[in-house]
């Protein structure tokens, strides 16, 4: 969530930064190469490209180009160029920090997949030794519902242990979420709402299920519903002593 009220800040902060730069420069423009000055320009792309934000990167490329254009080569003050290398270095600023950004855009994805995969083993451990240790169904039960409200960014989550025979929303054991028999574009849409159910298993039986109030619009990876439905198995496992006993 932290990201998503961040956007406007650093794509702000994108198209004003090569023209803050590059305003610095203009004193020094007759004597500093342009060459040089598209380099400088190229080395605030690359620091708003770390960013992680595709759009980020494309504004500030397209702000530095322009700045280059306008305050940097002759005719200056206009958005034009007469000297052919300074064309062709403007060409080159932009080509470059197209590049760039998806290059940082790419890396910052896998980098994050990677932690998040790294997160996603730790919960899942954590659970499955909490259940291996005995204890009781509910303190099992409070755990996966919190982690399910962070994993899943839900509203609010509640387990309920009457099963519903025709729910309106379901994840399914591989992480689908269905309406009847279509699937839901969870990836664009985001969880359905007002209320999704994530059923719990046990003996091959229906024996309760997570009631999921979900954050209207906000995409759900398939790896975190995925996840999400090993937690459900995880209360599974839990239950499964109370089952045989009854």
């Amino acid at each position: 969530m932290l990201r998503v009220h961040r956007k406007p800040v650093v794509r702000l902060a994108a198209i004003a930064l090569p023209v803050i730069v590059a305003a610095v420069l203009v004193p020094f423009r007759t004597t500093f190469a342009a060459t040089a000055s598209a380099l400088v320009l190229t080395a605030v792309i690359v620091l708003v490209a770390t960013t992680g934000d595709r759009t980020a990167g494309y504004l500030a490329t397209v702000s530095a180009t322009l700045s280059f254009d306008v305050l940097l080569t002759q005719p200056y003050g206009r958005l034009a160029i007469t000297h052919r290398p300074d064309l062709e270095t403007a060409i080159c600023l932009f080509v470059i920090g197209i590049t760039v950004t998806e290059i940082c855009v790419r890396s910052r994805f896998h980098r994050d997949t990677a932690t998040e995969e790294s997160e996603y083993v730790g919960v899942l451990h954590s659970t499955a030794e909490l259940v291996a240790s005995g204890v009781g169904q509910d303190a099992v039960v409070n755990v996966v519902r919190r982690y399910l409200i962070d994993l899943l960014h839900l509203r609010e989550c509640r387990f309920d242990h009457t099963p519903t025979d025709r729910p309106r929303f379901r994840i399914e054991s591989t992480g689908e979420v269905l309406l009847g028999g279509s699937v839901w574009g969870v990836h664009r849409l985001g969880l359905p709402g007002p209320e999704i159910e994530l059923p719990v298993h046990a003996e091959g039986m229906s024996v309760g299920r997570f009631v999921l109030t979900p954050t209207p619009g906000l995409p759900i990876s398939r790896e975190r519903r995925v996840v999400a439905v090993a937690l459900a198995d995880q209360v599974g496992a839990a239950m499964r002593p109370h089952l045989r006993s009854a």
